[in-house]
């Protein structure tokens, strides 16, 4: 898949101003964003749920803090503003709708760092009338126990080829996060949606990755992809068979101890992406009039983790 990028030139709003940014839900990925932002000398404001002086990030370049305050009340919100890098969980999306509400207008710019297919759907209702854009992510970034973040991987994104996408390739552009522009998006997020899919194979068996080097494990996790696989192409994703042998071959190389976001909340006994990682899979091959075996068995264990009861 070819790089795109916009020229490098002026990258200052349709007013003559340096674009506003902001980043709602300074997490790993939030915060990866905001680190790398501020490190390419623009940065973002910041707004959450915990009020924190700044957020830190630790890379293969050294450390950068990104000054805050990571603002909490709606009422602090500086907006509206030019870009607006949505993080949060896609179980955080009606809590987060008020800052949208307060960040949003219709020439602004959402773009959404989550997992799923499904981001248009459920961020757009909430945007005052922005332009919403779907991102892949693709780097590894994981929260350490002093609430810093440490970043594995180059950090990489995937992006529709729409006009929209453009904002956020010129605010990146000077950044060491690369923006890719797919024509055929939905093959990428679908592709991406089956690595988390198989993922959340992790949280009944509570391993890491690796636990894909099992023979028993990498052939489970080949008849779920296979079942994924229907599902994807039945939505329109135009995806080849080696898929499902690239997917297992990338958990077996991770590092033993490499975990998923959906392991860590269920560890801490939060509410998971079931259902935007998994059940979605479930969901439409009912939908499509595909057989999901391993769904009907996986979802219904990720859901009962999650929300209970018990």
């Amino acid at each position: 898949m070819a790089e795109n990028r916009t020229p490098p030139g002026d990258r200052r709003s349709p007013s003559g101003r340096p674009p506003t940014v902001a980043v709602v839900g300074p997490g790993a990925i939030g915060t990866t964003i905001a680190a790398l932002l501020h490190r390419a000398g623009q940065t973002p404001l910041l707004y959450g749920r915990t009020p924190r002086p700044c957020v830190t990030l630790h890379d293969d370049e050294g450390s950068v803090t990104v000054p805050g305050p990571v603002r909490t009340r709606p009422e602090q919100a500086e907006g509206p503003v030019d870009l607006v890098f949505l993080a949060v969980k896609t179980t955080q999306v009606e809590a987060a709708a008020v800052w949208l509400g307060a960040l949003c207008h219709p020439g602004t710019v959402v773009c959404v760092l989550q997992n799923g297919v499904e981001q248009l759907a459920s961020v757009t209702p909430h945007a005052a009338g922005a332009a919403v854009v779907p991102a892949v992510v693709w780097f590894p970034a994981t929260t350490q126990p002093d609430g810093s973040v440490r970043l594995r991987a180059s950090a990489r994104l995937t992006l529709p080829d729409l006009p929209a996408s453009r904002v956020v390739v010129a605010a990146l552009e000077q950044t060491a996060c690369s923006v890719e522009l797919a024509p055929h998006f939905r093959a990428v997020a679908w592709r991406k949606l089956l690595q988390n899919a198989v993922a959340g194979l992790m949280v009944p068996a509570r391993r890491r990755s690796g636990m894909f080097v099992r023979d028993d494990i990498a052939e489970l996790a080949e008849r779920y992809l296979r079942e994924g696989l229907a599902v994807a192409r039945a939505e329109g994703a135009e995806l080849g068979d080696e898929t499902v042998g690239e997917i297992i071959r990338y958990f077996r190389a991770n590092p033993a101890d490499l975990g998923t976001s959906i392991l860590t909340d269920s560890q801490a006994g939060r509410p998971l992406e079931w259902d935007t990682r998994n059940g979605i899979i479930r969901r439409r091959g009912l939908a499509h009039g595909i057989p999901t075996p391993v769904s009907d068995v996986l979802v219904p264990l990720l859901a009962a983790s999650s929300d209970g009861p018990g």
